[in-house]
């Protein structure tokens, strides 16, 4: 944060929210938000002045302000970290670096000659006013300019400038309307009809506006006109067009186009049923007397509409409402149904949404077109000013956690603070509930109220266990496929039955190996596997996106015998193909659903029912509801325990329900096989069980007894660097300090990462659990920022990077 003063000519129009141009060092201008107005000046250095003030009104509102300065606080970052996720980049000026020549340089009198490419590039500046650099480097096909532009400036013969642009485009269209006084009369359009007899084309143009545009009966809709395009779609000359222009019948206008679809409302919310009424009544009558309630309802309980309700409700008294989710692939099949309820006062907020959109929906909430926003964790930091209430749907989700860049937020935790500032309500909503949430309703912090059955007395899956090992003694197992996960598919096809097959792991393969000397791909810049991806015939890493062609031959020892180890959801496709070749496939993962409507694309076929097998990762656990689907396969339920984690078993419990939950739904009882190499493991039967309570009784035991969530809070801190001896030497340094923090504590670590390098940056982590009270997490955190501002002075750590992650998942 920095502070700036105000010119006596800004003075009057100043106010927080207001964004600014400001200087930034010598050269670079940027752009600010007004977040105080004060008559302290800074005592280390003399404050620049504004150079202007870009909005008539706040870009952002003074609780906004207020939330980013309690997210900077609690989760460990700057304020401009906060502000710089918050605000759309559309809406964020850009400055770039011009060239212009110098009017005082004269070539003829200069006592400093020139070469042939600085003499290119004056030439170029007497055709055209300013230049890029990329200009410039094209102009002298160059690949760096800066020398050439160092020389001609030290020669004073150009000036080198910043201009700053705004990124923002309205999107504008040419549309076309009648002259006011041929809506006035029907004589005058008359006149003009026998004027254009004999002129068909001209005929033909006047008659589909007419058409399109009942100017007697509606008048008003002559104002917004029709789109010029749309207008000459028939094949009209656009010069029949032009002349009726020209003769004053028709008039051309420039308007302004929402990028965001208006659609509107299609239907009325339905009746909720009984059970869904009575959820509904304790949810308001919890909220008299509690900011937060946790409605725990089984998948296929109709959860949706009770927050349908809920929504209608808090419109009606004019309060904003924010609904968030965890996934985008989520939003796609939600989002149609809120639509056909909400129509066009309701907006969507993610990002596959390109800059220009994600203004729009901005703005949107601003000027209050949209008082109901659907959108993923960045939704929170949307310019609301009356927010009455904030539903977080399977808050459950670890997708809710910002890991990078800062603020690493919890989406779920930030929006019930966000809440409490707009003095609103917040529902959190899920199956299976997150430790932590169930934990503070357990203890009365929340409401708490309970859906135990399926909407329209639905059944529950039927679970089984397959036992790969088994299989695979008795020869039995095909493409890692057990028997009875195959009778399964096999019996739904023949129903004209839908499947879903989970793997948490894209790609087709975790790994290539070689047979002879056991050599894997490794990246060079983590020390990670690469993965397999047979489409695009390549090894990439997960983490950093590195990526290489597969090698013909092992580099170690020079064997051509090379295999794939492990499945990924595209060798898995691959395999369900062989075994069904009758049977249509997709696959959901993040290397199908990239482009901006892939998630769309493939919901709606299987929604269609052009798909019988979709294969994908933890998307397709999460909320979607498909009614012919009757059995999901669960490829590998081990790997889903195996995580290094505190959390490991309760992720797992809330994986394997969810995924299970996609089963079934109306009118006949889904199947959930689970293949297992030790079927017998204790929480495959707590999740067969269906038991939560008691699992959530016996997590807690060893939770309180080791100290972690929810008794405890905890930091993580990373430390980073290039060179692993200086890595593992400031984190030790870091402890070290720490340790002697006079506040209640444990300190773990440091120790090495579970992947020791990323990006060529060696990790080393020290976990620190903090009691829960909120004065020891302050002294810990003032703390805590000066130990890492003293290390960072001393010179053998300058170039360390510490992360610093509060609550991590």
């Amino acid at each position: 944060m920095f502070t700036y003063k105000i010119p006596k000519n800004l003075q009057p129009q100043i106010q927080i929210g207001l964004r600014v141009i400001v200087q930034f060092g010598k050269k670079k201008v940027l752009t600010g938000i007004i977040g105080k107005v004060h008559n302290k000046p800074p005592q280390a250095y003399e404050a620049k002045p504004i150079l202007d003030i870009l909005d008539d009104q706040p870009s952002v509102n003074p609780l906004q302000i207020r939330f980013w300065f309690w997210m900077a606080e609690y989760y460990f970052c700057h304020i401009g970290e906060v502000m710089f996720a918050s605000i759309p980049s559309g809406l964020r000026l850009s400055s770039e670096s011009k060239i212009q020549a110098n009017p005082n340089f004269d070539l003829e009198t200069s006592k400093y000659p020139l070469d042939v490419r600085e003499e290119k590039i004056l030439e170029a500046l007497e055709k055209k006013e300013e230049l890029s650099y990329e200009d410039c480097e094209e102009i002298l096909g160059v690949k760096t300019i800066h020398p050439i532009l160092k020389s001609l400036v030290a020669k004073e013969a150009i000036l080198i400038f910043e201009k700053v642009q705004e990124k923002y485009t309205p999107k504008v269209e040419t549309r076309i309307r009648l002259k006011e006084e041929f809506v006035q009369s029907k004589g005058a359009l008359e006149a003009i009809f026998e004027a254009v007899q004999g002129k068909p084309k001209q005929e033909s143009i006047l008659l589909k506006y007419l058409r399109d545009v009942p100017v007697f009966n509606k008048p008003k809709l002559n104002e917004k006109g029709v789109d010029k395009a749309s207008l000459l779609e028939e094949g009209d000359s656009e010069s029949s067009l032009k002349t009726l222009i020209k003769n004053g019948v028709f008039e051309s206008f420039k308007h302004v186009v929402n990028r965001i679809d208006e659609e509107e409302a299609e239907r009325e919310a339905s009746l909720l049923s009984s059970t869904q009424q009575v959820a509904f009544d304790e949810i308001k009558t919890h909220f008299e007397s509690k900011q937060s309630v946790l409605l725990h309802g089984v998948t296929g309980s109709g959860k949706t509409e009770i927050y349908i309700k809920l929504i209608q409700e808090v419109l009606e008294s004019g309060s904003q409402v924010l609904m968030l989710l965890p996934e985008i692939a989520l939003t796609t099949q939600i989002v149609g149904r809120l639509k056909q309820v909400f129509g066009s006062q309701m907006g969507v907020y993610h990002s596959k949404y390109s800059d220009n959109e994600r203004v729009e929906v901005w703005n949107g909430v601003l000027s209050g077109r949209f008082p109901f926003v659907v959108g993923v964790r960045s939704s929170i930091f949307l310019p609301f000013d009356s927010l009455g209430l904030v539903i977080v749907d399977e808050e459950h989700e670890p997708s809710y956690k910002q890991f990078d860049p800062a603020p690493r937020f919890h989406a779920r935790d930030a929006a019930i603070m966000l809440a409490y500032f707009h003095q609103a309500k917040t529902l959190l909503g899920s199956a299976t509930p997150s430790f932590e949430s169930y934990y503070n309703a357990n203890q009365g912090k929340y409401g708490y109220v309970q859906l135990s059955h399926r909407f329209g007395d639905a059944s529950l899956p039927e679970f089984f266990l397959s036992n790969i090992s088994a299989d695979r003694k008795k020869n039995l197992l095909k493409l890692d496929s057990t028997r009875l996960l195959r009778e399964k598919i096999q019996h739904a096809l023949d129903q004209q039955q839908q499947v879903i097959i989970f793997q948490n792991r894209r790609g087709y393969s975790p790994y290539v190996q070689c047979e002879d000397c056991s050599w894997t791909g490794q990246c060079v810049q983590c020390d990670v596997s690469l993965t397999y991806h047979q489409f695009a015939e390549e090894l990439r890493c997960h983490y950093c996106g590195y990526k290489e062609k597969i090698p013909s031959s092992c580099p170690a020892c020079g064997s051509t015998q090379l295999s794939t180890q492990g499945m990924g959801t595209e060798r898995i496709e691959e395999s369900l193909s062989l075994l069904f070749p009758e049977a249509r496939m997709g696959r959901m993962d993040l290397d199908t659903t990239r482009s901006k409507y892939g998630y769309q694309r493939l919901l709606d076929e299987f929604a269609a029912g052009q798909i019988d097998i979709l294969v994908g990762t933890q998307m397709i656990t999460k909320g979607l509801d498909f009614g012919k689907v009757t059995v999901v396969g669960i490829w590998d339920g081990d790997r889903i325990l195996n995580f290094p984690d505190f959390r490991a078993g309760e992720r797992a419990y809330q994986q394997i329900t969810q995924v299970a939950g996609r089963a079934g739904r109306r009118d006949i009882q889904g199947q959930v096989v689970i293949q297992s190499r030790n079927p017998d493991q204790e929480l495959f039967q707590k999740v067969i069980q269906g038991d939560y309570f008691e699992f959530f009784r016996q997590e807690m035991i060893d939770r309180k007894k080791y100290y972690y969530p929810p008794f405890v809070k905890l930091v993580k801190i990373t430390t980073r660097h290039a060179d692993a001896k200086t890595a593992e030497k400031a984190a030790h340094a870091l402890h070290y300090q720490m340790a002697n923090v006079a506040v209640k504590k444990i300190v773990l670590g440091p120790e090495k990462g579970i992947i020791a390098r990323i990006k060529n940056q060696y990790q080393y982590e020290s976990l620190i659990k903090l009691d829960r009270q909120g004065a020891t997490q302050s002294v810990f955190k003032e703390n805590l920022a000066r130990i890492i501002e003293e290390l960072q002075s001393v010179p053998e750590f300058r170039s360390v990077r510490w992360v610093v992650d509060v609550d991590p998942s």
